[in-house]
């Protein structure tokens, strides 16, 4: 059975940013769409809302008859799921046509001009802003993001059928199965050591990506990364430049240096440099594309970001809170620049949740330096996702490494009355994991403060 044949759709691990993107696709398409997921979110409360069927027990018993038919349902999973997963065993063992989801998108995008973004960070905001600008130009677009995008409230931007836009995930060399018209690489910095041992190791799948690329097709890189395109960069000698920048009551204002010509007069509302340059790297494809700057420029201006990245929580002149999805050194060094750029003479308490035992142990030392840039820090404990704990690893470590007098880890349970102890008038919250859930009461309990 090839995916057209199918009209059930069934995803192991449904929940997932990713996941939940493609069963919006296929629930907008029609099908019958059903899945199981560890725990009930607002993702999958979402998905329920559209008639998707979704249960929280691995266990065959609960999957509905209407995906137990071998004929007409395709079996989706995410590499997060363990293989011991009983569901999972039991749709291989019977021998239903299952895809893990990255073989899904590279057969959605094979059909279709597809415009893929790559890089270990800026992935999920430089596709969200790539597919707003074409879907503000009135391309026909279907954009599977990587989170939820502040403009759509939804991780699926769909516009029709004629170019795909995709995050191209080097988790697990997932990306390796798509066939891109246009790619994208913002970035290279070491991650996922627990899957590649090795940065070079890293580096060379990204180098197999490039040549995914369709021929006649284009590759756009971040300047200075070791592999050959298009490039593009801030203030700098890239064939696609973000030059005369200004920040305008905390936005962005600059030009757009092409190979050809000087585009003027953007506007675009994010913070930090990073998201500059994911702004850039979004309106190069577009222009490369054939879109025009007046549009173009609208569209930049109308774009609100991604949620958990440097999003407010509160902006008030006496109290600023800012979520973020930062989980890497570099990213958090990021989040950092952003931060003193729109706040210099502010005291900054920042939260972190680390997220995996072996992300912590390979960059335990970077961890320590980009945390030490802080006015304040608090720690909670390692978010473990799909890991074991690994002996030794712990945020008690990483305190010790902090150079900072003010460092303090915390359990989840006195975070809030620890935060509203500080004197800090900027707020961070950072981390992949599951702090993303406190952000509420995190909320409340300052605005009530406040």
């Amino acid at each position: 059975m090839n995916l057209e044949e199918a009209n059930s759709i069934y995803f192991i691990g449904i929940g997932g940013i990713g996941m939940s993107a493609l069963a919006r696709y296929f629930a907008a398409k029609g099908l019958t769409v059903g899945g199981y997921d560890k725990t009930k979110t607002e993702i999958t409360d979402a998905l329920e809302d559209l008639g998707v069927c979704i249960h929280f027990e691995d266990d065959i018993k609960e999957i509905d008859a209407r995906f137990l038919d071998i004929k007409t349902t395709q079996v989706i999973y995410t590499p997060a799921i363990p293989k011991s997963h009983s569901e999972l065993h039991y749709f291989n063992s019977n021998g239903f046509h299952v895809m893990k989801r990255s073989q899904v998108l590279g057969e959605i995008t094979r059909q279709t001009f597809c415009m893929a973004v790559a890089g270990t960070h800026g992935k999920t905001t430089t596709t969200s802003i790539l597919g707003h600008l074409l879907n503000e130009c009135n391309v026909e677009v279907t954009a599977f993001l990587g989170g939820i995008s502040e403009n759509y409230n939804s991780n699926l931007i769909l516009n029709g059928t004629d170019v795909t836009v995709v995050e191209a995930d080097e988790f697990d060399r997932s990306f390796l199965t798509l066939s891109p018209d246009f790619a994208c690489i913002t970035s290279m910095d070491a991650d996922h050591l627990d899957i590649y041992g090795d940065a070079s190791e890293l580096a060379k799948s990204f180098e197999d990506f490039s040549k995914k690329i369709k021929p006649n097709g284009k590759l756009f890189v971040k300047n200075g990364l070791p592999i050959t395109g298009i490039t593009y960069g801030i203030e700098d000698d890239s064939d696609y430049s973000a030059e005369n920048i200004k920040i305008v009551n905390g936005s962005y204002e600059f030009d757009v240096k092409t190979p050809n010509v000087l585009l003027e007069n953007f506007k675009f509302n994010l913070p930090g440099r990073h998201n500059l340059s994911n702004a850039l790297i979004a309106l190069a494809m577009s222009v490369e594309y054939g879109l025009p700057q007046p549009q173009l420029a609208k569209a930049l201006a109308s774009y609100k970001g991604v949620k958990r990245r440097f999003t407010y929580q509160i902006k008030t002149d006496e109290l600023v809170y800012i979520d973020d999805y930062a989980h890497h050194p570099e990213e958090i060094n990021a989040v950092h620049q952003a931060v003193r750029e729109m706040y210099p003479n502010k005291k900054v308490l920042a939260v972190f949740q680390p997220h995996l035992f072996s992300r912590t142990k390979d960059f335990i030392d970077d961890f320590a330096k980009s945390l030490s840039k802080f006015d304040e820090v608090l720690l909670l404990d390692i978010y473990p996702a799909r890991e074991l704990p690994i002996e030794g690893v712990t945020s008690q470590w990483l305190l010790e490494k902090i150079e900072n007098k003010n460092k303090k880890l915390v359990q989840k349970t006195e975070l809030v009355s620890t935060i509203k102890n500080s004197d800090a008038t900027v707020i961070l919250t950072i981390g992949a994991g599951d702090i993303g859930e406190e952000v509420k009461h995190i909320k409340k309990a300052l605005s009530y403060a406040s």
